[in-house]
């Protein structure tokens, strides 16, 4: 297998320091935690939905799921599409109801809901199923640019890990919002390079199904049984719907409707995308036929495939990555972190400029731990077990009172408690018996954690101060938003991002445009030339926009002006009102 040349570490350098450079600049317009965590409420929904699918699409997916595809074909697709359900759940269930909260961080509202200990329970045990969550996508970077870049998972992974935080500490939410198209940008042009290299590498989509038939088949190999489909769907709309990074875009919009349509969005993303993504590694088994690793087909295609420079992009792509999850995580579970942990329990009249310090460091703190424990995933058994293996023990039983509670006024404190406690020691108690499948072991530990939340609901609390609390509560959740409670724009910071948006979309077309020069007289330095060209126009388009909205009086206040990308009624940071 080839080997990164300069012309791929110079295409890597340059990604990097366009990332790092995003969070710095921003990083002087956040003033407010709310800024930090939550981006004023103003995050615009096609780019919050671009940032909810790439806070879901680490290089986990260019390696556990490409290995799924490269033992069995397009099953990877139809396990990967449960990814769908939480989405469309979120439109019809949840959407609405977080933007209405009014909440900072995802486990803020259960003190209100049910108390102040599940608050705290809640909190500790979120972080540190996001601190082993987050080890597995940091392990999946490190075996990808180990393989690529023949670096060790030690440097990948410290590499990786300081970039991440220095954007996500600087720029808070807003740098991974929008870091996160940018690289949104990167990463589908990279892996659309690849798609029709794998094509005419395997002589055709009908050369490729004779090839390797059954790899064409839905529900083939041991992951298209009925069984294992069924927990993996109900397991993955759990653990979505519950995800902080998820509820966080959520509540990070203007209003609910802004809200339902990123859900929406995300959803049609997460249908199209893979289909992208997964096809390499599928056409890996003809030209490929004898890899030791599965989880190498899809670096181990790009790499036989691309010319130098294009594969740099590539590698750029796979960090743009789990760059976008990483950087998402770091910001939410700082904000449990500060504002349900060190607020809440040890300086409860912290201001302003004390907190955003304490989010700032508990990020860092955060980027620390997270990468000196990605070194010892391996022994879970690979990236895709050990997230099936996390996912079942923890985020199953954290999740159900998490998205329930929300939605259900009946289930009481100590269900949340016990639901917690049960489905854990449940799920410890069937995973360790070897004679008890996953799938089982999995429905019965989701069944469970819903019975003994929903029976808690049937016991009657005589504390009128908490049915109090949780009417109000859900009276709340009923009433749409005021015109009171929606953000009204600050034009400054609107030209500003506009402006950042334009620039970071030169540097990526003038960055694709400069590594498909080497390459020209091929296909892949065409497309790489012609993306380039096309991120340039569109950087242009931003930037005439930019001016023209800043000739609008200030004083206006009609948001169907104001337009950043496509999306033309929806916000950015704001103006707070008094």
């Amino acid at each position: 297998m080839k080997a990164l040349q300069s012309l791929d570490y110079t295409a890597i350098v340059i990604y990097m320091t366009l990332m790092a450079g995003i969070g710095i600049f921003l990083g002087k317009f956040v003033k407010t935690t709310g800024d930090y965590f939550k981006g004023g409420n103003a995050i615009p929904w096609i780019s919050g939905a671009i940032s909810n699918f790439m806070t879901k699409f680490s290089t986990f997916i260019f390696v556990a799921y490409a290995g799924i595809a490269y033992k069995d074909g397009i099953i990877a697709l139809t396990v990967i599409w449960s990814t769908v359900l939480p989405a469309l759940a979120g439109v019809a269930f949840f959407a609405k109801r977080w933007r209405r909260a009014g909440v900072m961080t995802p486990v803020e509202y259960m003190e209100t809901r049910f108390n102040m200990p599940v608050r705290q329970l809640f909190s500790w045990a979120g972080v540190l199923f996001k601190l082993l969550d987050n080890m597995v996508r940091l392990y999946a970077l490190g075996l990808f640019l180990k393989a690529a870049a023949g670096i060790s998972l030690e440097t990948s992974i410290i590499i990786c890990g300081i970039i991440v935080a220095l954007y996500t500490i600087a720029g808070g939410l807003w740098a991974v919002v929008i870091t996160d198209v940018v690289q949104f940008v990167i990463l589908i042009v990279a892996t659309c390079m690849l798609v029709p290299l794998c094509l005419k590498a395997t002589g055709g989509l009908q050369s490729l199904i004779q090839t390797v038939p059954d790899h064409f088949h839905w529900f083939n190999g041991p992951k298209g049984t009925p069984w294992f489909l069924l927990a993996y769907y109900i397991m993955i709309l759990i653990k979505y719907s519950g995800n902080w990074t998820f509820i966080q875009r959520f509540y990070s919009v203007r209003d609910e409707k802004a809200s339902q349509k990123q859900a929406l969005l995300t959803a049609v993303f997460f249908f199209i995308f893979p289909v992208i993504f997964l096809f390499p590694s599928v056409a890996a088994r003809a030209i490929l036929p004898h890899l030791e690793n599965p989880e190498m087909a899809y670096v181990s295609i790009s790499m036989k495939l691309l010319p130098p420079g294009i594969m740099g992009l590539m590698v750029a792509a796979m960090f743009a990555a789990t760059m976008s999850v990483v950087s998402g995580e770091y910001n939410v579970t700082a904000s449990v972190l500060s504002r349900d942990i060190y607020q809440r329990l040890f300086s409860k009249n912290a201001g302003d400029r004390e907190m955003l310090w304490v989010g700032r460091m508990m990020t860092l703190l955060l980027g620390a731990v997270i990468t000196v424990g990605a070194l010892f995933v391996g022994g879970f058994g690979g990236a895709f077990e050990a997230n099936k293996l996390f996912t079942g023990l923890f985020a199953i039983p954290m999740t159900i009172p998490l998205v329930l509670g929300i939605v259900l006024r009946k289930p009481k404190p100590w269900g949340a408690f016990a639901t917690v406690v049960s489905g854990i020691l449940t799920g410890l108690l069937l995973n360790m018996n070897s004679r008890i499948a996953w799938e089982a072991a999995t429905l019965i530990e989701i069944g469970v954690c819903v019975s003994v939340f929903l029976l808690s609901g049937l016991v009657k609390n005589k504390d009128a101060a908490y049915n109090t609390r949780v009417i109000s509560f859900f009276r709340r959740l009923s009433v749409p938003l005021t015109a009171s409670e929606k953000p009204v724009i600050d034009p400054v910071f609107r030209r500003s991002v506009n402006r950042l948006y334009a620039l970071a979309l030169a540097a990526t077309g003038l960055l694709f445009a400069g590594m498909g020069i080497p390459s020209a007289g091929e296909a892949t330095g065409l497309m790489a030339i012609s993306a380039g060209v096309a991120c340039l126009l569109l950087s242009g388009f931003l930037q005439y926009h930019s001016r023209r909205t800043a000739a609008i009086p200030k004083k206006t206040t009609n948001l169907s002006r104001e337009i950043l990308l496509p999306e033309a009624n929806d916000a950015y940071p704001i103006k707070h009102q008094p």
